[in-house]
């Protein structure tokens, strides 16, 4: 129950000769699958024949659409984005995927990341005319490719041009009247893979999770710099901008991915669960059970539960119904808004030490409210790990901390956190073995939030 939200998740799929709403229904389920990475807004773009169709709006994937507005999405190609905002720009104005026209024909883009320069290239085009819907920093990237598009002779030689342009971190698929594109960014810094189906179906999606549930083959992680495009069910890959060190955030192993998912090829659970048998092994403490805080906690607190010996119990109720878009400030408490989402189990708690293993501590309230619940649910003592190094750093990549002042260590020490927090003692999983926790991952790690290191300045 991490306080970092990460900003979106991105789905595409190209059927040749699909006329009907086959690829709108895939990316339907796809993006069920992916929508732990956002649930303020979502929404899918297809492409029939060249004519653009599109519908979005704000909330989860299954109240938004409805077999009614699927079957109306025909077409070969189709994308599908679902939202969290990074920015606070959440309005429906910046649900995704972004649809215009412009003198090449129609585009349709789903993106996530963030861009560095996107104000300074906002500023660019408006002197030049340019006119903007949102506040997203997806219209600026949709400016930029089709500005280039003319000179550049297709869309996909327009992407890599507009690569050149854009400084940030980015996962991208877009279409076109003929072609769809996928690309990522030199760093790798947000994942994107590509799948087949058995029928020849060519997928892409932020997670290898949505490529299981439309029955999706997994073929290969898109490389950072890569750009693929498809056209007549062909498939090309344009490297040029490859080679750059891979800055994967390491987020998407602590918190972000699903657990079944497999990312550079390291499946995420066995990255969390792993990094919590080192939690174990830096911070052991006498306790007569280990509970995890859902959903990315559980592993963790298994590998902390395995390596140390203590029994491991499930210490929380959780009302899965109680959505992040349920819940408003204005019309309850913080305190309430977590009761509604968990509940300690007294019998496994009730005089009981306990360790509480999460994945990360960003401003700690919510840490405070979870660790407050289980005093009252009558835990002797509450020992807090996290399994993941303290958040030293704000994050420009596409998360909701942005700033130094949103962090609790930027202005308390270790002790003074846990006396915060309520905690009988609270330790980290050390900086040493971050990079422990995924052996199967071949490439680097984006850490800045731990060390304030930028792989972009």
């Amino acid at each position: 129950m991490s306080e970092i939200r990460e900003e979106c998740g991105i789905f595409g799929i190209y059927k040749q000769g699909a006329d009907d709403s086959y690829c709108a229904a895939m990316t339907y389920t796809g993006l069920m699958a992916l929508q732990h990475r956002g649930q303020e807004a979502c929404g899918i773009a297809v492409n029939n024949n060249r004519e653009l169709s599109f519908y979005k709006g704000m909330g989860l994937v299954d109240r938004v659409f409805n077999d009614e507005r699927i079957n109306k999405l025909r077409g070969q190609m189709a994308i599908g984005h679902v939202m969290y905002s990074a920015d606070g720009g959440s309005h429906s104005a910046n649900a995704q995927p972004l649809a215009l026209n412009y003198a090449k024909g129609s585009l349709a883009i789903a993106h996530n990341g963030s861009i560095i320069n996107a104000d300074e290239l906002r500023r660019e085009y408006e002197q030049n005319g340019a006119i903007y819907q949102t506040t997203s920093d997806v219209e600026v990237i949709a400016y930029t490719i089709a500005r280039h598009r003319i000179a550049a002779g297709s869309i996909e030689k327009a992407v890599a041009e507009a690569m050149h342009k854009l400084k940030g971190v980015y996962s991208l698929i877009l279409i076109s009247p003929r072609k769809m594109v996928a690309a990522r960014d030199p760093i790798g810094l947000r994942p994107l893979c590509i799948g087949r189906k058995a029928d020849g179906a060519i997928v892409f999606a932020s997670e290898t999770c949505a490529l299981d549930v439309v029955g999706a083959a997994f073929e290969r992680d898109i490389e950072p710099g890569e750009i693929v495009c498809v056209e007549d069910g062909v498939v090309s890959s344009n490297r040029d901008m490859c080679g750059q060190k891979s800055h994967l955030c390491v987020f998407e192993h602590v918190y972000f991915a699903r657990p079944d998912s497999v990312i550079e090829g390291q499946l995420v659970n066995d990255a969390r669960r792993i990094s919590g048998a080192l939690l174990a092994q830096s911070a052991p403490v006498d306790a007569d059970v280990v509970i995890g805080v859902p959903d990315s906690g559980i592993p963790a607190a298994l590998g902390y539960a395995e390596e140390s010996g203590v029994q491991y119990v499930e210490g929380f109720g959780k009302n899965r119904y109680a959505g992040r878009t349920f819940i408003r400030p204005d019309q309850i408490s913080r305190e309430e808004a977590v009761r509604l989402k968990l509940n300690p189990i007294r019998r496994y708690v009730e005089g009981k030490r306990v360790v509480m293993v999460d994945d990360s501590i960003v401003r700690g309230t919510t840490m405070g409210i979870i660790v407050n619940f289980l005093r009252n649910a009558g835990a002797k003592e509450v020992h807090l790990r996290i399994s993941s190094p303290p958040f030293l750093h704000p994050c420009y990549y596409g998360t909701n901390v942005t700033s130094v002042d949103q962090l609790i260590f930027s202005e308390h020490t270790l002790e003074e956190v846990c006396s915060i927090l309520g905690a009988d003692s609270l330790a980290f999983l050390r900086f040493e073995d971050l990079h422990k926790i995924a052996p199967d991952y071949r490439s680097g790690f984006c850490e800045a939030c731990f060390t304030g290191e930028y792989p972009i300045k």
